[in-house]
């Protein structure tokens, strides 16, 4: 009998770091043969997958010949710098695209996705225009009004996000924006600033049996980046029904299977679209400690078309990041007995594996379940400054 024989699923995943990490740990539960691709090596994924691939993704024939060699049943993008159309290509020829290469395109850029809420779907969004020079954002500030937010249509966990407060500081959040893009594309989007009372994420299992929702995460970020996040968030029912209804809107429209990091702001009952990942999201690693399947549990079994129950909780739970101070190829990690032992709930940490350090790169994160999310949320952050990251 062939080797091929032992696997439930062939699964290529397209960007390997910590979340796509806990998505193969997943996955080899229930017996995938997954094959990580990253443009580095030993990117945190690739270090529990059964075999990894290094090259870009941007690389339209790279990645078709990757996609060739390996035969998947399953195209499972992480990251959003990725030649789409190859995978539209895949896709007519038989090959499943998570949720869908129409999703991967849409979702790419955010320009697609929020062209998609506002002007197909009418979902409600902030104002917005977007600008592939410093003269066309210094225009689209007049639209949206001040305070704006500028962020680049593609970028990396929150990467090149900006709020101006006066229309001089245009010009050093264009420079910003367009340092921290990815891709191939020279274009941000400039949006009016939304005073919202707190903001969350509302995964979303789309399955082929309905649609499943966690409970709403709440996160909060700084430079654009998550620094901690908290589940369930305190919300009105008629803002949580708003949201799940626009949730399911925008998921439905994409098509295909998987979960989605959706997120929105929200004002009193009213609640305003951000943004939509067809993927696990950042925010979501609390879900590791908050409830009997994680995000990244959901995201497999609806990929692989398995039966996907309603979402049921073991606690309030936070999540607390740990970030690198400095650039570092030799470094470890101290303090992890000391984070481990905190008392009150309970805590866990983990560590990501990723090879080097850089200023505010998210190295671990620290995970805790208490009484409330209060509690929780004290305990992940007490826990997450106790892991220390050194010269090694």
């Amino acid at each position: 009998m062939g080797t091929d024989m032992a696997f439930t699923a062939r699964i290529l995943l397209l960007g390997s770091g910590e979340l796509g990490r806990e998505f193969v740990i997943s996955a080899k539960r229930l017996g995938a043969h997954v094959i990580a691709c990253d443009s580095y090596r030993h990117a945190p994924a690739m270090q529990v997958a059964d075999g990894f691939e290094v090259f870009s993704m941007l690389d339209g024939d790279a990645l078709r010949a990757v996609i060739a060699r390996h035969r998947p049943d399953y195209v499972v993008p992480e990251i959003e710098a990725i030649r789409t159309e190859v995978l539209a290509e895949v896709e007519a020829a038989g090959t499943v695209v998570v949720p869908s290469a129409r999703a991967a395109q849409m979702t790419m850029n955010r320009d697609a996705i929020r062209d998609l809420a506002s002007e197909t779907l009418g979902l409600t969004t902030s104002r917005y225009r977007y600008a592939e020079t410093l003269e066309e954002a210094e225009a689209a500030l007049k639209h949206v009004g001040l305070p704006c937010v500028v962020k680049p249509v593609m970028s990396s966990s929150g990467k090149g996000q900006s709020t101006v407060r006066e229309a001089a500081q245009m010009a050093a959040a264009w420079d910003y924006a367009v340092a921290n893009m990815r891709g191939d594309r020279v274009r941000v989007i400039v949006e009016g600033f939304i005073a919202f009372d707190y903001e969350i994420t509302l995964l979303t299992v789309r399955t082929r049996a309905g649609i499943r929702f966690c409970p709403p995460i709440g996160h909060r970020q700084e430079r654009g980046d998550y620094q901690e996040s908290w589940q369930p968030a305190a919300m009105s029912a008629s803002a949580l029904a708003e949201a799940q209804a626009m949730a399911a809107k925008v998921v439905d429209e994409l098509g295909g299977y998987g979960l989605f990091g959706v997120e929105f702001f929200v004002k009193g009952d009213e609640v305003i679209f951000s943004e939509l990942s067809p993927r696990p999201h950042d925010t979501g690693m609390v879900t590791l400690v908050s409830q009997e399947l994680s995000e990244f549990d959901l995201h497999t079994r609806a990929v692989m078309g398995l039966p996907v129950p309603e979402v049921t909780m073991r606690g309030p739970s936070a999540s607390a990041v740990i970030l690198a101070a400095r650039d570092a190829e030799r470094f470890r990690f101290e303090g992890l007995a000391d984070a481990l032992a905190v008392a009150g709930g309970v805590v866990d940490v983990r560590l990501f594996g990723k090879p080097v350090t850089r200023p505010w790169r998210r190295m671990g994160v620290a995970l805790a379940r208490a009484e409330s999310t209060d509690a929780a949320r004290a305990l992940a952050a007490e826990a997450a400054a106790k892991v220390r990251i050194v010269d090694g």
